[in-house]
């Protein structure tokens, strides 16, 4: 398979791109901007199935009204510790973004702060409000549902979605630990990102119609559970706590990303956001998380590896190359970013 010609980008350049595209569709300004933030913070980490790969996605559905692009945002405290944010199917970058700002000021004020979000569109790299909260000193959990893409372990249909963790913790003199991951092997953008480089992917990602383990990202069918039963068992758990819980579709029933864009997704996040200083001594909190980095590092790696990275360092290293290189962006990616097209 020919690979796709990249080209290299600065960052401050790659995201005015993505925020003249996204408000030339129709999205409104401040809703542009959180969501060229996201995008960027994912290309520009190497996570490239959540940045300039989607934008012809997001640009079509905002211009096809698939986002309600005056939303009626709405939170609500349900307990000292609790609430719920309506997004009004608004841009969920925007939303989730919003709902977690409100779940900080509930563990700010009470040690712990949960808050559902209900009805909101598709929200791009949730490691980015997990890392939100921890910029703050908070510890945070976040996860949300998407659309049935999964074959269940032991299964031949798919039933639930990607359904993502996202997991971040502040630590004393550093980078905040951030672990964000899908409960698939791969998530859904890994093959997007695939297709638009022309590059095949690893037969244990995926399977085709057939059922059968494919390398060739354009015969994907369904995606495959991390680990299996393990997998499984945590996109289910997700699927509980960001759909289920908060009253909205659930599995199979999730609206899909792609067949009507003109249609309101109803997806559903959760955030629990932890105060440190509420647990315990919160200075020995974070000198420990740093304590733990250090010994990580002093581990001796395997054969193979270079050292042993905490999560999220990989990335962060990415993000340093990426600000002397540019950002690589598929060329026909490119083309469109710079063009007046909409789709």
């Amino acid at each position: 398979m020919e690979e796709e010609a990249l080209v290299y980008v600065e960052r401050g350049k790659l995201r005015q791109l993505f925020k003249e595209k996204l408000t030339r569709a129709g999205l409104p300004d401040a809703q542009a901007e959180k969501t060229a933030d996201l995008m960027i913070f994912a290309d520009e980490r190497g996570i490239h199935s959540h940045g300039s790969v989607r934008m012809q996605y997001y640009a079509e559905r905002i211009a096809k009204k698939g986002y309600n692009l005056d939303p009626d945002l709405k939170f609500t405290k349900t307990g000292p510790s609790a609430g719920t944010y309506f997004g009004d199917n608004a841009v969920g970058h925007y939303v989730a973004y919003e709902a977690m700002e409100e779940a900080i000021g509930l563990a700010k004020s009470s040690g712990i702060g949960m808050v559902g979000i209900q009805e909101m569109g598709h929200s791009g790299a949730i490691g980015y409000f997990a890392e939100q909260a921890a910029k703050q000193g908070m510890v945070a959990l976040t996860v949300c549902q998407s659309d049935p893409m999964v074959v269940p372990f032991g299964g031949t249909e798919p039933y639930f979605g990607t359904n993502p963790i996202a997991f971040a913790s502040p630590r004393k003199n550093g980078e905040p630990i951030l672990f964000d991951m899908a409960t698939t092997v791969q998530a859904w953008g890994k093959i997007l990102d695939a297709r638009s480089k022309h590059k095949s992917i690893p037969n244990t990602w995926a399977v085709d119609k057939q059922g059968e383990p494919t390398t060739d990202p354009f015969e994907v069918a369904a995606l495959l559970p991390v680990a299996g039963p393990k997998g499984y068992g945590l996109m289910m758990m997700v699927d509980i706590l960001a759909g289920t819980l908060l009253g909205l579709p659930f599995g199979k029933h999730v609206t899909s990303m792609y067949e009507d864009l003109s249609q309101y997704r109803r997806l559903g996040q959760f955030h629990i956001v932890i105060n440190p200083a509420y647990f315990g001594d919160e200075t020995q909190f974070l000198t420990q998380v740093s304590d733990m980095v250090d010994e990580l590092h002093d581990i001796e790696p395997a054969k193979g590896f270079d050292q042993v990275y905490y999560p999220g360092e990989i990335q962060e290293e990415v993000k340093k190359r990426y600000a002397e290189s540019g950002i690589p962006v598929a060329q026909d990616i490119y083309d469109y970013l710079i063009s007046d097209e909409i789709y």
